[in-house]
């Protein structure tokens, strides 16, 4: 496994530190993993969350042009539903 050095924030040393003294990790190499793991998993996410926004997108579109429209109150309502969704179910 190879080395690196990375200058942190004082901010993030002291959680890191923090996190050290849970005794939940073992090293700070371990907590920079498993962050960057976490990163990993976040970005997968967003991938496919873009990729269902601009399906709904075409679907709207398509709708749009097929004069199959709905009104932009429900719209929003919809959105609104889907976010506060989205906020509940991501981890604090």
């Amino acid at each position: 496994m190879s080395s690196m050095n990375v200058d942190l924030t004082p901010e993030l040393e002291e959680l890191l530190d923090s996190k050290l003294k849970t005794g939940r990790y073992s090293s700070a190499a371990e907590i920079v993993r498993e962050a960057l793991r976490l990163l990993e998993q976040r970005d997968e996410i967003f991938a496919v969350r873009k990729e269902e926004f601009r399906e709904k997108i075409d679907e709207g579109w398509r709708a749009a042009k097929g004069k199959e429209l709905i009104d932009g109150d429900e719209v929003f309502d919809r959105i609104d539903a889907e976010l506060e969704d989205l906020e509940r179910s991501s981890p604090e």
